[in-house]
């Protein structure tokens, strides 16, 4: 990247002076794993992403049809927003299991777990070789997490070995940014005063279609496979806050932990005054794929 050719502004001079450092830390947050947050990122993580993914967390549950006491993995669970609410529905003669590489975001899963229920169990390991027995569950769960694995193949393996036969699988991805203009919005931003290579890294979040994940499902031997977009609109708080604390929660922004994140709010707010209520709130539509499968 050309520092230069960043808009002479606040905000660009901003990224500029500090782009290389954060560079180095969002190669180390996209890492091998694909998703990775350190520090105070992942309790970030829960406070800002949760007014986004929780309309999507509840059609990926209900898709899997729980039944009390069933077993349930939420693979790649993050700070456990699919596992807390799957744990609702099996009640307490069910079991959910997390498990996710990232040991940091485990400790708010942890913290954040509901005691209503038998405590849900987190272990920390990567979507290609989970710590459970062949068979283990009625059902696995997996809330945007299908586009970070390192090899999809693999991770979708280890998702058919573990489910018992009959059991579900059910995943939502990312749809094309175009669907999203919250998320477009995003993306041009840190085009814009970071440069089309953090761009790209942004970008991969949105790289695993229904499509690819569909037939890495069949190769893994899942059956009934069916990928369907689904678009909700989406309340969030007013942008001038969200905003920038939702990308400071995002292990690819260059944009985390600079003074430019103090230009970002407005900015938006602006983009979205059309779409803003009288209370501040902002709605919004989302896309995501909802793909099944039953083993």
């Amino acid at each position: 990247m050309n520092c230069r050719a960043l808009p002479a502004s606040p905000l660009g001079k901003a990224v500029r002076d500090c782009y290389q450092l954060r560079m180095t830390e969002a190669a180390d947050a996209a890492s091998a794993s694909g998703f990775r947050l350190t520090g105070s990122a992942p309790e970030r993580y829960e406070q800002y992403v949760a007014p986004l993914m929780a309309p999507f967390v509840a059609v990926l549950v209900e898709s899997a049809e729980l039944r009390p006491g069933a077993t349930v993995l939420d693979l790649a669970c993050g700070t456990g927003f699919t596992a807390r609410l799957a744990a609702a529905r099996v009640g307490p003669t069910g079991r959910v299991h997390g498990s996710d590489v990232n040991p940091e975001m485990l400790k708010v899963a942890v913290a954040h777990r509901p005691h209503l229920y038998p405590d849900i169990e987190f272990a920390q390991a990567a979507a290609d070789g989970l710590p459970y027995e062949d068979g283990a569950f009625d059902a696995v769960l997996c809330q945007q997490g299908a586009q970070f694995f390192p090899d999809l193949s693999a991770a979708c393996a280890e998702a058919a070995r573990v489910t018992a036969p009959g059991g579900h699988f059910a995943a939502t991805t990312w749809s094309h940014l175009d669907r999203s203009p919250y998320f477009l919005a995003q993306r041009e931003l840190v085009a814009t005063y970071a440069g089309e290579e953090a761009a790209a890294d942004f970008t991969r979040a949105f790289a695993v279609t229904g499509d690819v994940l569909a037939g890495a499902l069949r190769e893994a031997g899942f059956q009934e496979v069916a990928a369907v977009p689904v678009t909700l609109d989406v309340t969030l708080p007013p942008l001038t806050d969200y905003a920038p604390g939702h990308l400071s929660a995002l292990p690819w922004s260059t944009l985390t932990g600079t003074e430019a994140l103090r230009t970002v709010g407005p900015a938006f707010a602006n983009r979205f005054a059309d779409r803003t209520a009288p209370d501040g709130t902002v709605t919004l539509p989302f896309t995501a794929t909802l793909t099944t499968a039953v083993r």
